[in-house]
């Protein structure tokens, strides 16, 4: 069975996202390595609207604009994974992804999850993620914490009514990123 991983870039006070444009996360080659190993287990790409957007509006073509060694290593992996993206409004995606609406979540991503052996990467956002959680959705938690304080912004996981016990699975350092890789503490 699938599992769903979640995989979010935080700041050291717990911003997945803050005032400005999103310069503040270090891509380093250690990290980079780590993000492209957790997309080679990954059959799935999983995304929320917004995200959904950003990544699609950059991703297809990162590589043949940026001459960052992650993106030139990522972009091929990103455009080689099927995506599903959670919306009630979007009507149209590429061949390449699905939509699941918000009506059916628990259910259809359930069904998702039992169809496979990969895990499923919902990469970034708040409020899918939360939901996720929420629902008892999320198999494994991964924070790639920055050294950065944002003073503001999204709180990673501000969605959650209720709290979630986890227990830490592993944690690195790559580079002046530290990884933490959690589970839900029941698990």
């Amino acid at each position: 069975m699938r599992e769903i991983v979640y995989y979010v870039n935080t700041s050291v006070d717990g911003y997945i996202d803050g005032p400005g444009a999103f310069d503040w996360a270090e891509m380093g080659p250690e990290l980079s390595a780590f993000s492209e190993a957790q997309t080679d287990a990954t059959d799935i790409l999983l995304y929320g609207r917004v995200v959904y957007g950003w990544m699609a509006s950059y991703w297809p073509t990162a590589d043949q604009v940026s001459d960052h060694p992650h993106d030139i290593a990522y972009a091929p992996k990103w455009r080689s994974k099927p995506k599903v993206v959670v919306s009630d409004t979007l009507t149209e995606v590429p061949d390449d992804t699905r939509i699941i609406r918000g009506a059916d979540l628990a259910a259809d991503l359930t069904a998702l999850k039992e169809e496979g052996t990969g895990n499923i990467m919902l990469t970034g956002g708040n409020a899918l993620a939360s939901t996720l959680a929420g629902l008892g959705l999320l198999d494994e938690i991964v924070t790639a914490v920055h050294p950065v304080i944002l003073t503001g912004g999204t709180p990673l996981l501000s969605g959650v009514k209720d709290r979630l016990r986890l227990r830490l699975i592993e944690s690195r350092t790559c580079g002046s990123v530290t990884v933490h890789r959690y589970a839900p503490a029941g698990s």
